[in-house]
């Protein structure tokens, strides 16, 4: 099956390609598109991927650091080669990043988007930094993708929820189609239906404007989170998003974990402040990003958020994975 290209400019969020879900015995390739990573953590990782059934393939250059820049693991041409061809590797079920970090802003422009739109879709996993690459499989491949805990995160390591949310939803879709932690509430109350987008949203912003930023989130349901932005910084980056027009028309807005963003009392009058004049439902803790729990979210699927006065949720019109 050839994914088709994402929305045309101009158009609302739609629903996209939804990969198979993974059977036991799959292969599961483990790339790093980002930061360098410890090896202790990525070995933990693998065993928790081995103890599901899994067989996961380190790509060649995971491990490597780059030798002027080391926050990156390897140039920009390897970790660009290493998803290529893990994507394009018909006996691989499932791509996972290994971490986040920086560096996919500087390796998405070296991937051959022909070549990954003719390729099976597969599941592919990841948050933060990965961003930058759930909005370039939307926009270039027209492929949904996971946004979800990292093989050698430490939520993936330490946290059993975190490992749980992810190994439903990566063989058990049906069964984790409503999704939110006990802490989620209205921050504005509604109930809208649209397609889930986003992620970071400091990454959001930087690829305005780029070629793997899809124009608008109109008719969407946008799912943002960050670390370690000041408020003021916050409040920059989603008055960036409001002044450029790509809010628009969004249908609803979830949100994640905000670590290290100072006092969340702050946070969240400013985001009540920012995204309230919308007019949309607003949930607020829906546990995923960078906090205690990272849930794993689609990000392309149909769904409905609900933010109801004692409780919100999200719950998807069809599962994560086909």
């Amino acid at each position: 099956m050839t994914a088709s290209p994402g929305p045309a400019p101009g158009s609302s969020v739609e629903p996209l390609i939804r990969p198979p879900r993974l059977r036991p015995g799959a292969k599961v390739a483990v790339v790093a598109p980002s930061g360098r990573l410890p090896a202790d953590r990525l070995e933990a990782g693998l065993d928790i991927l081995r103890g599901w059934d899994l067989d996961p393939v380190v790509a060649p250059h995971v491990l490597d650091q780059h030798r002027e820049l080391e926050y990156l693991a390897g140039t920009d041409a390897s970790r660009a080669r290493d998803l290529q061809d893990a994507w394009c590797d018909p006996t691989v079920s499932a791509v996972l990043c290994a971490r986040g970090g920086y560096g996919v802003q500087r390796m998405v422009d070296l991937l051959d988007w022909d070549a990954m739109r003719a390729a099976a879709p597969k599941v592919f996993v990841g948050y933060s930094d990965i961003t930058a690459l759930h909005e370039a499989f939307a926009v270039r491949a027209g492929v949904s993708t996971l946004h979800g805990p990292m093989v050698a995160a430490l939520t993936f390591l330490k946290d059993a929820a975190t490992q749980e949310s992810l190994r439903a939803t990566l063989f058990e879709p049906d069964t984790v189609r409503t999704v939110g932690l006990d802490t989620a509430g209205a921050l504005v109350p509604g109930r809208a239906h649209g397609t889930t987008l986003g992620g970071c949203v400091s990454l959001l912003a930087a690829d305005l404007g780029t070629p793997h930023a899809r124009p608008s989130a109109a008719g969407g349901l946008l799912l943002i989170e960050d670390i370690e932005e000041e408020p003021y910084r916050l409040d920059r980056i989603l008055t960036q998003l409001l002044r450029s027009g790509w809010l628009d028309g969004v249908a609803g807005v979830a949100l994640g974990s905000w670590a290290g963003c100072g006092p969340y009392e702050a946070v969240r009058t400013l985001m009540l402040d920012r995204l309230g004049a919308l007019g949309v439902p607003v949930v607020e803790e829906l546990g995923f990003g960078h906090g205690p729990t990272n849930l794993t979210v689609p990000l392309g699927v149909p769904a409905v958020l609900d933010a109801s006065a004692g409780a919100a949720t999200l719950t998807l019109d069809v599962p994560a994975l086909s």
